[in-house]
C-alpha cells in the first residue's frame, strides 16, 4: 500500500470478502446504482448523509437487484462544489465519516454481492489542497508546475478566451505569482497540469490507494479535461444554431465556443493507457469515464475501443431536456456504428441534471412513464447507471431561491436554478418529519410531493415504480440477450421505439410505447413470436404481423427462425 503521512491513511485495507463469483467482465450489462452520499442517509443528525448511512441501506440497495454502487465523492473537501473539489484524495471528509467506515462499507457491500465504484476527480483539485497552496506561492518551488499557469497578455487580460463551465473566464489572477491559473469549473477548482509527468504519476498513486483498499472501479469525473492545448490557442466561436446540447444551456456563454483546445486533447490517450495498466493490476476493477466533448461519440471511440484505455464511458446524449424517441434511437445507433468494439454505458439521470421523471414527462403520468424510462434504460445495449430515486420515480424538486446552494445555480439564477432540485434527500418513510433521512434538519429540504413516493409507501403497493423496478431488474438478470446482446432497431410509429437484442442465437424483441394511447406496431417477423412475461408490464395484444402495445407499455418477445430485414 502507498505510504502516507496521516495515521488514518495507513490502516490496512479490509480483509478480502469474495463476491459470489469472480467475473472479469461483470461490468458488461451491469446495473450501477449511483449514491449521492450527502443525500442518501444521515446517521449523526447533522442533516448530511454519511458512509454509515450508506452501510445501513445496503440491504435496500442489494434488494433492488443491482450489480454495483457508484459512490459520489466523500473525500476531504471544503465542499464548495459538494465534494468535487478535493483537498485530500486519501482522506474521508469528517462530514461523511472515517476511513474505517469506508473499509466497513467495502466489506459489507462485498458480503452482499455488491461492487463499489467510487468517483475520482483527477482533472482538478480544491484550491485548499496542499499542492495548490504551495504552487500559488511562486514559480520556483517543488509544486510550481503542478497546475496550469500562464502569463497575462500585454494588456493584462487572461492568456486566451477559454471559458469556465460555471460562467466567466476560465482564468483567475494570482498576485503571488503574477500569473493566471486555469479552472475549467469553479474558481476554487484549479486544473492540474498533466503536461508535467510528475502530476500524472502522482494521480495514479492517488487512485491506487483506493484500489488497494478494495474498490471495484472508478467513475472518472470530467476525464477528457485532463490535458489542455500547450499553445493555449483561442477556441473558435460556435454558430448560434449549434449552441445547444452537451448539457449546456444556451444562456451559458460556455455554449458560445467550439471547445477544441481546452479539453479532449490527444495527449490524454497515454495517460488513460497508464491508468488502464494500473486497473488491470487490480482486475476485475473497472474504469468508467464521464465524457463531455464537442464530439462525445468520437471521444468515447478513442477512449474505450480495444482494451488499452477505459473499459467504458458515458456521455450526455440521454441527459437532454426534451424526450425524443428519434433522438434515443439515433444516439444508440450512432454509438453502435462508430464504436463497434467498445462497450457503452447509458444514464438518463444523475446528480447534475433535472430528474428524468420531470424532465421527460412534463408533469403528466410521471409514475407510468418513470416505469417505462427505467425499463428502456435497462434494455439498451450496454451498462446502465441508475441515479438514486429513479427507482422511486422521484420528480424534480422546486426549491425557493433562498434555499439554493449549488454554485452553478447561484451563478445563472433565475433562468437556471442549478442542480439542487435533483439532490434533495432520499425519502425513506412517510411517518417521520424528514422522511427517515435524518433526525435533524436536512441540508436541502425534502419536497412535500416526495412524501407520497417514499420507500415505505412503495414497498406496500404492488403497482409502484419501486416494485416495477425490482421486478424488471430481477427479470432482466435472466435475459442474457438484454444484458450483453447486440442491438438492431427497426421503424415504428411516432412515440414508440422498437429494437432487437440478439445473443448466441437467441433473439429478444423489445417495443416501447411512450404515448398515452395504445399503439399498433408492425413486426417484420416471418416466424413465431413468443411473448415474454415476468417483466411486470401489462400484456400486449399480438395479431398477424403486429402487436398492440398498451399506453406506457412494453412488449417483449422471443423470436424464432430469425428476424426479417427491417422494411
Amino acid at each position: 500500500m502507498l505510504q502516507t503521512q496521516e495515521r488514518s491513511e495507513t490502516l490496512p485495507p479490509p480483509s478480502a470478502v469474495p463476491l459470489a463469483a469472480v467475473d472479469m467482465d461483470w461490468w458488461r450489462g451491469a446495473v450501477i446504482y449511483q449514491v449521492y452520499p450527502r443525500s442518501f442517509a444521515d446517521t449523526t443528525g447533522d442533516g448530511v448523509g454519511d458512509l454509515p448511512g450508506v452501510i445501513s441501506k445496503l440491504d435496500y440497495i442489494a434488494g433492488l437487484g443491482v450489480d454495483a454502487v457508484w459512490l459520489s465523492p466523500f473525500f476531504r473537501s471544503p465542499m464548495k462544489d459538494f465534494g468535487y473539489d478535493v483537498s485530500a484524495y486519501r482522506q474521508v471528509d469528517p462530514l461523511f465519516g472515517t476511513l474505517e467506515d469506508f473499509d466497513r462499507l467495502i466489506e459489507a457491500a462485498h458480503a452482499r454481492g455488491l461492487r463499489i465504484i467510487i468517483d475520482q476527480v483527477l482533472n482538478h483539485t480544491s484550491d485548499q489542497h496542499a499542492w495548490f497552496q504551495a504552487s500559488r506561492q511562486g514559480r520556483n518551488n517543488e509544486k510550481s508546475d503542478w497546475y496550469v499557469w500562464a502569463d497575462p497578455k500585454p494588456d493584462g487580460t487572461p492568456p486566451n478566451n477559454w471559458l469556465s463551465i460555471f460562467g466567466g473566464s476560465a482564468w483567475q489572477w494570482e498576485p503571488r505569482r503574477g500569473q493566471y491559473y486555469l479552472h475549467n469549473f469553479l474558481v476554487s477548482q484549479p486544473d492540474l497540469n498533466y503536461h508535467n509527468p510528475a502530476v500524472a504519476t502522482q494521480m495514479l498513486e492517488e487512485a491506487e490507494f483506493w484500489l488497494a483498499r478494495g474498490v471495484d472501479g472508478f467513475r472518472l469525473d470530467a476525464i477528457n479535461f485532463c490535458f489542455h492545448d500547450p499553445l493555449l490557442r483561442d477556441n473558435p466561436p460556435k454558430p448560434l444554431a449549434e449552441r445547444k446540447g452537451r448539457g449546456f444551456r444556451t444562456d451559458n456563454p460556455y455554449a458560445y465556443q467550439v471547445h477544441l483546445y481546452d479539453n479532449t486533447q490527444p495527449q490524454n490517450h497515454a495517460f488513460l493507457e497508464a491508468l488502464r495498466r494500473l486497473m488491470d493490476k487490480y482486475a476485475p476493477a473497472v474504469a468508467l469515464g464521464e465524457v463531455s466533448a464537442e464530439d462525445a461519440v468520437e471521444a468515447i471511440v478513442q477512449y474505450t475501443s480495444g482494451a488499452k484505455r477505459l473499459h467504458m464511458a458515458y456521455n450526455f446524449e440521454l441527459l437532454v431536456d426534451e424526450f425524443s424517441t428519434d433522438h434515443i434511437r439515433q444516439s444508440v445507433e450512432t454509438l453502435a456504428a462508430r464504436c463497434q468494439d467498445c462497450w457503452p454505458c447509458w444514464a438518463i439521470g444523475n446528480h447534475d441534471v433535472a430528474r428524468v421523471a420531470s424532465r421527460w414527462s412534463d408533469g403528466k403520468e410521471t409514475a407510468p412513464r418513470a416505469k417505462l424510462f427505467n425499463a428502456l434504460l435497462l434494455s439498451l445495449r450496454g451498462s446502465a447507471c441508475v441515479y438514486q430515486g429513479e427507482e422511486l420515480g422521484l420528480t424534480q424538486a422546486e426549491l425557493p431561491d433562498a434555499l439554493l446552494q449549488d454554485p452553478y445555480g447561484l451563478a445563472f439564477w433565475p433562468a437556471f436554478k442549478g442542480r439542487d432540485g435533483c439532490r434533495t434527500p432520499m425519502p425513506w418513510n412517510d411517518w417521520e418529519t424528514e422522511c427517515g433521512f435524518t433526525s435533524g434538519r436536512p441540508w436541502l429540504p425534502i419536497p412535500a410531493e416526495h412524501r407520497a413516493l417514499t420507500v415505505s409507501r412503495q414497498d406496500a403497493t404492488t403497482d409502484s415504480v419501486l416494485t416495477a423496478f425490482r421486478t424488471f431488474v430481477r427479470w432482466r438478470r435472466g435475459m442474457p440477450a438484454l444484458r450483453s446482446g447486440s442491438v438492431r432497431h427497426f421503424d415504428s410509429p411516432p412515440g414508440t421505439l422498437c429494437f432487437l437484442r440478439e445473443q448466441d442465437g437467441l433473439s429478444v424483441l423489445a417495443c416501447f410505447n411512450f404515448g398515452a394511447e395504445a399503439s399498433a406496431i408492425r413486426i417484420p417477423v416471418p416466424a413465431k413470436i413468443e411473448p415474454l412475461t415476468g417483466h411486470g408490464f401489462e400484456p400486449s395484444v399480438v395479431g398477424r404481423g403486429s402487436v398492440t402495445v398498451p399506453a406506457h407499455g412494453v412488449f417483449f418477445a422471443s423470436l424464432h427462425n430469425g428476424l426479417a430485414a427491417p422494411a
